[in-house]
């Protein structure tokens, strides 16, 4: 079985016992959702009240994935192969691989049982709500994967999908609300922003799949009332500003600590939350290095340890070595200390270091004193790895030494904290073998010198580096990579990868920054290299202040 087997009326077993959520097993099936457990819970309360009324007879489910920059829909029964068509089910495909849309309907008895959409979800509400009604689509067959504006005259009558819909048909699946709820609560309550609706009513607090659907009805009802979100989002719900005015509040008025800054704009709660303390942190210690302070307990827990916390609360360490080259006294420490540990993995990085995984909190300390390395900041929003090949040394293609280079560039910018994750890879020739071109800073050796590209990486989502200049000198890689590092230091929003600040600002303004202001390069190198004047190595640090850093300590019980 799936989970705790139920009948329909959410009964166990054991008579005693009622179970519902993702636990149960009803009918063979369980339900990872929000909208069946609320379900469920209807049925059960009836039962546990002694009205015995309510019979669950399972549900039909639609979800929205939730990842930034993925759009991904589905509902119902879209499993497709032999054994799917041997009911008599049909697949109504649109496939646009250039626009990246993709959209399935899956028909059977001239009616819609699931459906899957990527790319383009502003339908799924209403071909989850066909689904759910069971409504014949012979008559809208032809128009139906383009969308409920391609119906009637809807578009011709200034109509939105909102508008279009009855007080009765359900907006959020989730719990259960319908446009009337909305609507009511709106007129009512006096509710202005999509947070208010939120609240009230519940609708679009959940999965958030049906957020959409519920601005067109608030903008609907309000009318001219309705002003649009802004399209920069505050910080979090502790202040108002977004990131960008932040970080102007912070170099206008010199902000050198979190409750100055929070006190200086006005942030609605004392000690702010998880979202925004690690921001100002960030954008304090970026915009006045060596002034502001630093808060430990404003960093992720990787951060405040320097090490990796695994899903069993152990620890992975990666020590640094430049450019993914490595001796063999190296070797053997890091060997000596897996055996002293008893670490239970020794493994191989994609970004050429060795990773020590599973290793115990109180351990920490005594293993970074045993390997005496440099920490390879594996856990920091900050610069991670300088990924090389073996370029012209050793390989008969190479035409730079892409190893040399890429030791300087990682030595260069050792200890440096950024928005997010930052790699860099320097590759001998255009066979590109150490990945340069799915890297923040990919850097290429070609015959007349370099080519640099920026923002790529190899996330949830590929993506690759653009080209932004080519060069001669060693000299020139370190000052044009490093100006664009530090543009980006300083201008992208905290936990911006390099291609999500180059995809809002564009590359012409980075070219413009980089390339053709040659004097604002020079500057914005220059504060980059002063930024990191002075790093403490941050393992060597704890082990000679040991006894200041308690956390690492097992508390005797």
């Amino acid at each position: 079985n799936r989970g705790i087997v139920v009948n329909d009326t959410m009964q166990t077993y054991d008579p005693r016992v009622y179970a519902v959520g993702e636990c149960v097993a009803h009918r063979g099936i369980s339900y990872g959702l929000v909208a069946p457990l609320f379900e469920m819970a209807k049925v059960c309360a009836t039962h546990l009240a002694n009205f015995g009324i309510g019979l669950y007879k399972g549900s039909v489910t639609s979800t929205k994935l939730k990842v930034t920059g993925v759009d991904l829909f589905s509902a119902g029964d879209f499993a497709s192969g032999e054994g799917a068509a041997d009911d008599g089910r049909e697949e109504i495909v649109l496939h646009d691989a250039v626009g990246g849309v993709y959209k399935k309907l899956v028909i059977k008895n001239d009616k819609i049982i699931g459906s899957v959409l990527y790319g383009d979800t502003a339908d799924g509400s209403w071909y989850f709500q066909m689904l759910r009604d069971g409504k014949a689509i012979h008559e809208i067959r032809d128009h139906l994967l383009f969308g409920q504006d391609s119906l009637g005259n809807t578009g011709h009558l200034g109509q939105d999908k909102a508008a279009a819909m009855t007080n009765e048909m359900e907006v959020c699946g989730c719990n259960g609300v319908c446009k009337g709820t909305i609507v009511k609560a709106i007129q009512d309550q006096g509710l202005f922003t999509i947070d208010d609706v939120k609240k009230q009513t519940k609708a679009g607090s959940s999965c958030g799949s049906c957020v959409g659907l519920v601005e067109q009805i608030l903008a609907s009802t309000l009318g001219g009332g309705y002003a649009p979100p802004s399209t920069s989002k505050a910080i979090c719900g502790c202040s108002d500003r977004n990131h960008e005015e932040v970080r102007k509040e912070i170099r206008t008025h010199k902000y050198l600590n979190i409750p100055d800054a929070m006190k200086g704009m006005s942030w609605r709660t004392p000690n702010g939350c998880a979202t925004c303390r690690p921001a100002l942190n960030y954008y304090l210690i970026s915009t006045w290095p060596h002034e502001a302070v630093d808060d430990p307990q404003s960093r992720f827990i990787n951060e405040r340890v320097h090490a990796n916390i695994q899903k069993d609360g152990t620890y992975s360490v990666i020590p640094r070595m430049y450019g993914g080259v490595t001796t063999p006294d190296q070797l053997r420490k890091i060997a000596d200390v897996a055996d002293k540990y008893a670490v239970p993995m020794v493994k191989v990085t994609g970004g050429q270091r060795i990773d020590l995984l599973g290793v115990k909190k109180e351990d920490l300390v005594n293993m970074w004193e045993d390997l005496d390395m440099p920490s390879g900041y594996a856990y920091a929003k900050g610069i991670r790895t300088v990924k090389t090949c073996v370029g012209s040394e050793f390989c008969r293609f190479g035409t730079q030494d892409s190893t040399a280079m890429g030791i300087r560039i990682e030595k260069a910018f050792d200890h440096m904290w950024s928005p997010h994750k930052f790699k860099f890879a320097v590759s001998g020739c255009p066979r590109n073998c150490a990945e340069s071109g799915i890297k923040d800073v990919g850097i290429i050796g070609v015959d007349s010198g370099w080519e640099i590209y920026v923002g790529g990486n190899g996330g949830i989502k590929t993506e690759v580096a653009q080209f932004l200049c080519k060069v001669k000198t060693d000299d020139e890689v370190l000052e044009y990579s490093g100006a664009f590092t530090q543009i980006y230091r300083e201008e992208a929003r905290y936990l911006d990868r390099t291609v999500h600040w180059i995809e809002r600002v564009g590359l012409e303004y980075v070219k413009q920054r980089v390339l053709e202001d040659a004097e604002g390069r020079k500057a914005a190198y220059e504060r980059l290299l002063f930024a990191l004047q002075g790093a403490v190595e941050p393992w060597s640090e704890r082990v000679q202040k040991r006894a200041q850093h308690k956390e690492f300590e097992i508390i005797s019980v």
